[in-house]
């Protein structure tokens, strides 16, 4: 017997059809669906092998058909054989069905207008939401994609549009009344858009062609040229269920359903509502008048013997879906022990541990032998985890439900380059375009992205540049060093991207020219020093998917209106969203992540299904925007929960694999998540049935949690840098005096290293900014002796227009400026009377000896006010807290009192005095009394020699080159912040030492 000819115990099917019946059989859910379809289709042509190719089997889906064709290839473990032809009715249309040799009677496939294309639809129908609702172009094109959602579901379930007219009674709501004219686009105007187009809706042209083929098939009759198979649909569409009804009546015709339970009660079976999984078969078996008894075994499928573990499972699936109406029934429920054997339970803490310990099982399944294993989710977010997670052992597998185009690396840069030139090559967008890996603006890759990151050190950290590139162009011509290479990386950036700056120049500008511009723009972002644009860009898979997109997109978007450039990135980021990149290559030959509507009629060894969370799978019911739930009800559109019921087949189906792990994260987002309804109804089933609790598969979460966790946890030890002398610092200011008290670490980093912190990119004007403007305002006022109010505020007014401020910030900052000058003119009046000159922003230098040499102190001080007495005021200006008394006294706030040593030693020109009267901190908060004096209530003798005694001291201890630069010695008197923090690693030992104290 050769490889593919039929088994012997399997008969025709044909023969199992009865006169005058519609022929309908039913594929056990514990068996392979597409395995057992592909053997009794074998039976049936092994008298003749010719009729397999003569067969037509329609499936629900491309993937569906994919399926049938590899179980031929397992049956025949290669041999090549003619098989049927297998069409998807999800993508039925007339010009496949006139290929099919069905249609002779052509005429009647002739008559239906095409389908309209569904971007040109969406389109259209944005441009009626434009000129009817003041809008944004991106907010209409999501308007019209839910707009064109409803009418796909009108037309799906038959219902004309009219029926809106009488919809809504006159004492709803308002807004009710409101959404009815709004839908007046699809009663009056859209009709006479489909006409002028000479098209149909999509959904309009589906039920016109399965009515015409349904009508041929009915005519043909015996003529038809070989047997007409429906397997695998549910028939929950009327105008599939309608076609399925005539394939069950053909004398060559059967229909082929997925899982029928023919084993629930008819109490239980009458009571069946739209959430349950047997909703959609029971009202098909209800239009081909047939009872679950007529419906037939399907020859090829393995006989579900009684008290078999087949036939257990079953059941128990049964039970676990029973109607609400019907569960009383649990009280008397017997299930075997078998019903539950190979489900398992995994329950994780997290979205993380979850990913990693379902990758763990998935890796295990390869140990087996030929063990296949599919993780099935509709949480697409676990299934990229799960993907990463596997990739830790080589194994290389594609999400199959594809992933979004607009977040693809094609898309985003896209996106990202239409951002870039609207912001006017703002620092982001910039950055984000130039470091993506397909960017080169036509040099070496490697070259630009080197140039990149050098002009996002010298050009982009900081306030924002000036709008444009030829203001980056005078920071670069401004630079001492690689201003020339940053300058032609510039050239580079703007002959890319002159065309569709000069398209997005204008006031309005139509989306179709925006849209040309804007991908010759991002084909010569994308082109490299040795390869075109359009070859890097638009391959790949999600190339070749945005590819085919922007081509629809051209010919679509021509029926939009003119647009401002600003709107121009959002409309391109709605148009390309809802798109999806499907992978073509790199299929694992054992392992699959799938979603559910690709899971189905699919059969693995061992089943994981995951996301096993409400609000997840199921999925919450999506808010209709049009319609409430009882004008949904009175149009005769299904209730949202009617997705729950086809998510309760997928979940059905799946349950009665040989394995299955059943998987969930007890926390989402941090937040407790809720068990999916099905995992708490499969507990109940479980204790009323008496039967044992499933085993739980803790190994997984185990052996994940081992291959991350180190054989050993070492402490990180504090770090203590111990340079050479001669690399220690010779020179410092007071306030790094102070830095090197609380954080020698910090000096150590900067000094020594010479480690400087970056400035953010795009930073805003921080309070460190603030502060030197309230300086540089009163350092001019004191400067020129201002004597008003009114001075200061011009100054200051000055000031803030030049500097980058923006228009919130200085709103903010403002009316704080406006109090501290009321405060301080106020204060200058009263002590001038005293003040016989005053020195701002007073540079000084004070040489130490030192037994590793001299060391120079350094300081520039706020204010230094010399008396008519010849006595002497520092102050200090602090627009945040000034530091306390306490920490002045314990030395670790040595500021003044350094200064206050220089002054007494001649450090600062011009100033000579033997004599300090005080030193003061002026906080400048800008609250409702401006600012307040601090003077520090000390003796300032004592303070001073503290601060020397102090000093000598720590530059003794540091001529040693036996002590180390400590990250904060004295927490208690670490310092608020410090950008060097995360070099010294301080939260990895900091909370080691805490404990152990």
């Amino acid at each position: 017997m050769s490889a593919l000819e039929p088994r012997p115990d399997i008969q025709s099917w044909q023969r199992l059809k009865k006169p005058g019946q519609p022929t309908v059989f039913t594929i056990p859910a514990t068996d392979s669906f597409v395995d057992a379809l592909a053997r009794g289709l074998l039976a049936d042509a092994a008298a003749v092998p010719l009729t397999l190719a003569r067969m037509t089997v329609l499936l629900p889906t491309r993937r569906a058909c994919r399926s049938l064709r590899e179980a031929f290839l397992r049956l025949g473990n290669g041999t090549p054989v003619l098989l049927p032809r297998l069409m998807p009715l999800n993508d039925l249309d007339d010009e496949e069905a006139l290929l099919s040799g069905f249609a002779v009677q052509g005429d009647a496939m002739a008559d239906i207008p095409p389908p309209i294309d569904a971007l040109r639809r969406k389109m259209l129908l944005a441009s009626l939401i434009l000129k009817r609702d003041n809008t944004t172009h991106d907010q209409a094109v999501a308007l019209a994609a839910e707009l064109a959602r409803l009418i796909d579901q009108m037309q799906t379930e038959r219902i004309n549009s009219s029926v809106f007219k009488t919809l809504v009674p006159d004492d709803y709501a308002v807004h009710w009344q409101e959404t009815l004219s709004f839908l007046d686009i699809i009663t009056s105007h859209w009709p006479d858009i489909l006409r002028s187009e000479g098209c149909i809706d999509p959904i309009d042209h589906r039920n016109r062609v399965f009515a015409a083929q349904a009508a041929i098939w009915r005519a043909r009759g015996d003529q038809l040229p070989g047997p007409i198979i429906a397997a695998g649909s549910t028939g929950s569409i009327p105008a599939t269920a309608d076609l399925l009804s005539v394939i069950a009546n053909l004398p060559q015709g059967c229909v082929v359903l997925p899982g029928l339970d023919q084993g629930l009660d008819e109490p239980s079976w009458a009571v069946i509502d739209e959430m349950h999984p047997q909703f959609g078969l029971k009202h098909l078996l209800a239009q081909l008048k047939l009872s679950r008894s007529d419906v037939l075994s399907w020859p090829g499928a393995n006989v579900v013997k009684p008290d078999s573990a087949s036939w257990e499972r079953i059941r128990f699936v049964s039970e676990l879906m029973r109607p609400a109406a019907a569960t009383e029934a649990w009280a008397d429920c017997t299930l075997s022990p078998t019903a539950i054997q190979g489900l398992y339970r995994l329950t994780a803490p997290s979205p993380r541990e979850e990913a990693a310990a379902i990758a763990m099982a998935m890796r295990e399944a390869l140990e087996t032998p030929e063990q296949t294993c599919a993780l099935v989710t509709p949480d697409r977010e676990l299934a990229m985890r799960v993907a990463s997670e596997l990739e830790r052992w080589g194994i290389s597998i594609d999400d199959s439900a594809g992933r979004d185009l607009d977040i693809s690396p094609v898309g985003a840069f896209l996106r990202l380059s239409a951002e870039m030139v609207a912001s006017n090559f703002a620092p982001l967008p910039v950055l984000s375009v130039c470091q993506h890996p397909l960017a080169a603006s036509g040099m070496d890759p490697v070259v630009f992205r080197n140039l990149t990151r050098l002009a996002e050190r010298v050009l982009f950290r900081g306030p924002r540049p000036a709008p444009g590139l030829e203001s980056l162009r005078l920071m670069a011509g401004a630079l001492n060093e690689n201003g020339k290479e940053i300058a032609g990386w510039i050239d580079h950036l703007a002959r890319a991207c002159d065309g569709f700056v000069t398209a997005m120049s204008g006031a309005e500008s139509s989306v179709s020219v925006l849209l040309e511009a804007h991908m010759r723009c991002a084909e010569a972002l994308a082109a490299a020093h040795e390869t075109a644009g359009p070859l890097r860009l638009w391959a790949g898979e999600d190339g070749e998917s945005a590819a085919t997109v922007i081509a629809e997109l051209a010919n679509a978007c021509q029926a939009l209106p003119p647009i401002t450039p600003n709107a121009y990135p959002s409309l391109f980021a709605a148009l390309l969203g809802g798109r999806v990149v499907r992978p073509r290559y790199g299929k694992h030959p054992r392992l699959a992540i799938l979603g559910p509507l690709e899971a189905r009629l699919q059969r693995f060894g061992t089943m994981i299904l995951a996301g096993l969370n409400e609000g997840v799978w199921p999925a919450d019911p999506a808010p209709d925007p049009w319609l409430s739930r009882p004008m949904r009800a009175r149009c005769g559109l299904p209730s949202p929960e009617r997705r729950i019921g086809f998510s309760a087949h997928d979940i059905a189906e799946a349950l009665c694999a040989p394995r299955v792990i059943l998987s969930r994260s007890t926390k989402t987002e941090g937040a407790p998540s809720v068990p999916s309804r099905w995992l708490m109804r499969l507990d109940q089933v479980i204790v009323a049935a008496g039967l044992p609790t499933l085993i739980t598969r803790a190994s997984w979460l185990d052996a994940a949690r081992h291959v991350t966790r180190p054989a050993a946890i070492r402490p990180w030890l504090a770090p203590e840098p111990r340079p050479p002398l001669s690399a220690r610092p010779r020179r410092l200011s007071v306030t790094q005096v102070e830095t090197w008290m609380r954080d020698p670490y910090a000096i150590y980093a900067r000094t020594i290293l010479r480690l400087d912190a970056l400035d953010s990119i795009d930073a805003d004007v921080a309070a460190a900014d603030y502060g030197i403007l309230i300086h540089r305002a009163l350092q001019e006022f004191v400067t020129i002796n201002g004597s008003n109010e009114q001075q200061l505020l011009e100054i200051g007014e000055n000031l803030f227009t030049a500097s980058t401020v923006r228009p919130a910030v200085r709103a903010f900052w403002w009316p704080r400026f406006q109090r501290i000058a009321r405060w301080f003119v106020s204060t200058e009046k009263e002590r001038r009377q005293e003040i016989k000159s005053s020195s701002v922003e007073l540079k000084g230098t004070l040489r130490l000896s030192a037994i590793g040499g001299p060391f120079d102190l350094v300081a520039k001080a706020d204010r230094i006010d010399v008396r008519k007495d010849g006595a002497v005021v520092i102050i200090d200006y602090k627009t945040g807290p000034p530091p306390s008394s306490k920490e002045v006294t314990a030395g670790f706030a040595p500021q003044l009192p350094l200064e206050a040593m220089m002054v007494l030693n001649k450090g600062f020109p011009g100033i000579l005095a033997t004599d300090i009267a005080e030193l003061a901190f002026w906080h400048l908060h800008g609250r409702e009394d401006g600012a307040k004096q601090m003077p520090i209530k000390a003796d300032v003798k004592t303070l001073v020699a503290e601060a020397y005694d102090g000093l000598a001291k720590l530059i003794s201890e540091f001529d040693k080159v036996e002590t180390p630069y400590q990250a904060r010695p004295r927490p208690e008197f670490a310092p608020k912040y410090s950008d060097y923090e995360h070099l010294a690693r301080i939260k990895e030992w900091a909370s080691a030492e805490e404990g152990e104290s």
